[in-house]
C-alpha cells in the first residue's frame, strides 16, 4: 500500500471504470453509470484529486498493477443529512473504497484499508465516515467488520436516480 502521486492518474481511472459499476445498485441504467465515470473518474478528474490537498489516495498493487484505491476527503461534509448524522468530529470522509474483482479474497481490501485509516488518523482526524448503498450487503459488511456503524442515511444521484445509502461511521 502506498500514497497515490500524480503518475497514477491513468491507473487510477482504469480502475475506477472497472469497479464504479459493481458497487451499483442492480437495476442502474448503465448510461447513468457511463456518465458518472466520465465526469467524476477520468484520467482528468483523477490528475484533479491528486493534486488537491484535501484529497488522499491510498493504492493497492500486485505484481500486474493498480487493484485497488481508497479517497478521503478531509473537512466537514456538506451534505446536510451526513452532517445531522455523524457524531464524530473532525472527521474525514472515506470517498472510494474499491478492490479489482480478481483481487476480492486475496488479502487486499483489509490492508488497504488499514492504510487508509492510517491515512486518515494522520491528517488529525478523530472520526471518519462514508456512504454505501443500502443495497450493498457486501459492502456494509465490510465497512462493518472494520469497525464501522449505520448512523444515518443520506441519498446519493446517479444521473436521474436517487440512490438511498446508508451513513456509517467509526472513531479513529
Amino acid at each position: 500500500m502506498r500514497q497515490a502521486i500524480s503518475a497514477d492518474a491513468a491507473g487510477l481511472a482504469a480502475l475506477a471504470e472497472v469497479t464504479f459499476p459493481l458497487a451499483c445498485p442492480p437495476g442502474s441504467a448503465p448510461e447513468a453509470i457511463a456518465e458518472f465515470i466520465a465526469t467524476h473518474l477520468s484520467v482528468e478528474r483523477f490528475t484533479e484529486y491528486l493534486a488537491d490537498p484535501r484529497r488522499l489516495l491510498t493504492v493497492a498493487e500486485e505484481e500486474t498493477g493498480l487493484c485497488g484505491y481508497t479517497m478521503l476527503i478531509t473537512g466537514d461534509p456538506s451534505d446536510n443529512d451526513v452532517a445531522a448524522a455523524i457524531g464524530i468530529r473532525p472527521t474525514i470522509e472515506l470517498s472510494k473504497v474499491y478492490v479489482l474483482p480478481g483481487s476480492h479474497g486475496r488479502g487486499v481490501a483489509a490492508p488497504l484499508m488499514l492504510a487508509t485509516l492510517d491515512a486518515a488518523h494522520g491528517t488529525g482526524a478523530v472520526g471518519i465516515w462514508l456512504g454505501v448503498n443500502q443495497r450493498n450487503a457486501r459492502a456494509v459488511r465490510f465497512y462493518e467488520k472494520n469497525g464501522f456503524i449505520i448512523v444515518g442515511e443520506k441519498t446519493f444521484s446517479l444521473g436521474p436516480e436517487l440512490h438511498s445509502d446508508f451513513v456509517m461511521e467509526r472513531a479513529l
